[in-house]
């Protein structure tokens, strides 16, 4: 579908599908507006605040690296965090607390990342209230959560929204299936503030929605050197882009990649220097134990959310690559001014 929703010149048959899905497209308009007249809000002083991280459009955009970097600097900052995740294509979909050494399988790829990533509360659950209601009762104590997406969860009550955007912009404007927009533009006026990775301003379509003035802050995603994958996820100490070049120095890496945009993940090899050979699958795609073990290159690296369904299996060819948000430091005091909590850096 990417085709259809980013191209600049769509072919003739592109142009003939993003017609014939149109109608679609207008039912999704008419459910998510349905929807955010159900979204509540919460009072700003009450405890624990919950911040949505959430998209706009389909695919990937950076959001759960940012999550992990927003939950563990408001931690660094004094705050008692918690975090919500969906848990997409895992087998389990009632509410459920997830640790670092929780199966992927079972509570799905990223909650088991976020929890290994951040080391912080972490609850699961198709339906994020309910989630919510399970964190806060096995976590009192929590002042803040944040949502690894959940925009479109009109039942999960929040305190602020953000969105994020990148250069994909908003593709060709339209609505899911005929275009990547989960909801209209004009939502864009209801939210709090935007994540931009990697460009300098807000796309213009968005940004004319946008009567209230409602801020945007630059973020970059980028590699963090490498760690092997092991029965935590981790090795210590991991190796240095410089190091790992050298390691791997005059070897093809398999390069495994289940994320909605493994391109993003080849590029960002390649770009270090390494010769990969591509192995793209499906967004949280599960990875057989045999296939791993067949793959014929001497070195593999895969994402971090791949590596933890790899954690009983994977053997010391299996790296991944260890990948940071960066985030503009003021948009830190934006959180924490609209939060009206106390600074402690």
């Amino acid at each position: 579908m990417l085709a259809i929703w980013f191209s600049e010149r769509p072919s003739i048959a592109q142009i003939l599908l993003r017609s014939a899905l149109t109608p679609l497209a207008a039912l999704t308009a008419v459910i998510a507006r349905r929807q955010l007249h159900r979204v509540t809000r919460r009072a700003i002083d009450q405890r624990p605040a919950v911040v949505v991280i959430g998209n706009l459009l389909a695919g990937g955009t950076g959001k759960t690296p940012a999550v992990i970097a927003i939950a563990s600097e408001m931690q660094r900052r004094g705050w008692r965090v918690g975090v919500l995740t969906r848990g997409y294509r895992a087998r389990s979909t009632r509410a459920r607390l997830v640790r670092p050494d929780s199966q992927a399988s079972h509570d799905g790829d990223e909650p088991v990342m976020i929890a290994v990533e951040t080391g912080l509360p972490v609850a699961a659950a198709t339906r994020r209230a309910e989630a919510l209601a399970l964190l806060e009762q096995a976590q009192p104590e929590l002042d803040l959560v944040i949502s690894d997406d959940g925009l479109q969860h009109a039942a999960l009550p929040r305190t602020l929204e953000i969105a994020l955007f990148d250069a994909r912009g908003v593709g060709n404007h339209r609505l899911l299936p005929a275009g990547p927009l989960r909801e209209p533009l004009e939502r864009a006026n209801t939210l709090d503030a935007f994540l931009l990775n990697a460009i300098d301003l807000l796309p213009p379509a968005v940004a004319e929605h946008c009567s209230r003035g409602q801020p945007g802050f630059g973020f970059e995603v980028r590699p963090d050197g490498f760690r092997q994958v092991s029965a935590q996820g981790t090795s210590t100490p991991g190796m240095t882009q410089g190091r790992f070049a050298q390691h791997v120095a005059g070897k093809t890496i398999a390069a495994v990649a289940g994320i909605a945009r493994p391109e993003r993940f080849f590029a960002s090899l390649r770009a270090l220097g390494l010769t990969v050979r591509e192995y793209p699958l499906a967004d949280h795609a599960s990875i057989d134990a045999r296939w791993l073990a067949g793959l014929p290159e001497a070195v593999v690296v895969m994402t971090a959310k791949d590596a933890v369904k790899c954690r009983a299996f994977a053997d010391a060819r299996c790296w991944m690559l260890d990948v940071r948000a960066h985030i503009d430091p003021d948009f830190f005091a934006w959180l924490e001014e609209r939060l009206h909590g106390p600074s402690t850096s």
